[in-house]
């Protein structure tokens, strides 16, 4: 069988159905049908930031009910939940907050599912049914990072197939606790802290004095800060050259290959590493692709880049056709 790994949707429905067309998907009237001897997995990331939010919520979902497809949580289907719902600690705040920032984000999405409206119960609740991680005979599937050792914290939290559970929903939004870190691993992958008085701002405005690590690399504290950083190259020339990577924990601990998505790169794909590839080509932006990497459960070793597909037309593309 071959699983077609599908990077981060963010609402462009469009690139969404121009890709299941290039892989050769056809649409019966009720769900995309893949090829022979193909099915689907989501690496996560469906909504916000694009303008087709219910689309894509609807040709996944309906992909999922036909048992063709599979898919896993990104932070932003975890972030809608949380955003609508209330901290039982404090009832007039939500565990997201409704910050500017936070409120820009989910904008997309409840501008087509509008806040606390009848549609929007129904998608939350079909949000909890997208596992945080598969893993299978042939490989690993996470949103950021395959992080066993958080996944054990987390396993008490969800059910049987990996699935958030609304308790769980609160205490991992509880700031500054293990399970809050465990599911930050999972959702948004491995942090490490810049050197004093060094500040980056992201692609949100927000002023932060931790940086993502490439932790698909090996030896990850034998190398510098910048070589393990996973951050745009003007912010890491504020980095000292001569900075080291120290106490970084994290160890893989599978020999599969792992799939995630969520790093936003560009460029041409290739795998991050002889046992890591990535899906998410920036498909959020106009000049980004949504990217596939097709796996053959037979031979799911080496990971080559020419099991990368890619769709590069931008034209509206029409799911019934």
């Amino acid at each position: 069988m071959v699983i077609d790994i599908i990077g981060d949707i963010h609402g462009y429905a469009d690139k969404l159905v121009g890709l299941l067309h290039q892989l050769g998907y056809e649409y019966n009237g009720q769900h995309f049908v893949p090829p022979a001897g193909h099915r689907a997995l989501f690496i996560g990331d469906l909504i916000d930031r694009g303008s087709q939010q219910l689309t894509t919520l609807e040709i996944v979902f309906a992909m999922l009910d036909a048992d063709v497809a599979d898919a896993v949580m990104g932070n932003h289907e975890y972030n809608a939940l949380a955003y609508a719902t209330r901290d039982p600690d404090n009832t007039s705040q939500y565990l997201r907050s409704h910050n500017d920032i936070h409120k820009r984000q989910h904008e997309a999405f409840l501008v087509e599912i509008p806040f606390g409206s009848e549609q929007h119960e129904y998608w939350l609740q079909r949000l909890y049914e997208i596992p945080l991680w598969i893993e299978s005979d042939y490989a690993c599937f996470v949103h950021a990072c395959w992080d066993t050792d958080s996944m054990a914290i987390l396993k008490p939290l969800l059910t049987d197939n990996n699935c958030l559970t609304s308790a769980g929903l609160i205490e991992t939004a509880k700031e500054d606790t293990v399970a809050f870190d465990a599911l930050e691993r999972v959702l948004k992958g491995v942090e490490t802290g810049l050197p004093d008085g060094i500040v980056m701002v992201d692609k949100e405005g927000t002023e932060r004095t931790r940086v993502r690590v490439r932790w698909w690399l090996d030896e990850l504290n034998t190398r510098t800060l910048r070589e393990v950083s996973r951050a745009p190259s003007s912010a890491l020339a504020q980095i000292p050259s001569d900075a080291l990577a120290e106490n970084i924990d994290f160890a893989l601990k599978t020999h599969k290959p792992v799939f995630v998505g969520h790093y936003w790169l560009t460029g041409t794909p290739e795998p991050l590493s002889p046992q890591v590839a990535c899906t998410d080509y920036s498909a959020a932006v106009d000049s980004g692709y949504l990217t596939c990497y097709q796996l053959d459960t037979e031979q799911p070793l080496p990971l080559t880049a020419n099991h990368f597909v890619q769709y590069y037309h931008h034209e509206k593309a029409d799911i019934k056709s």
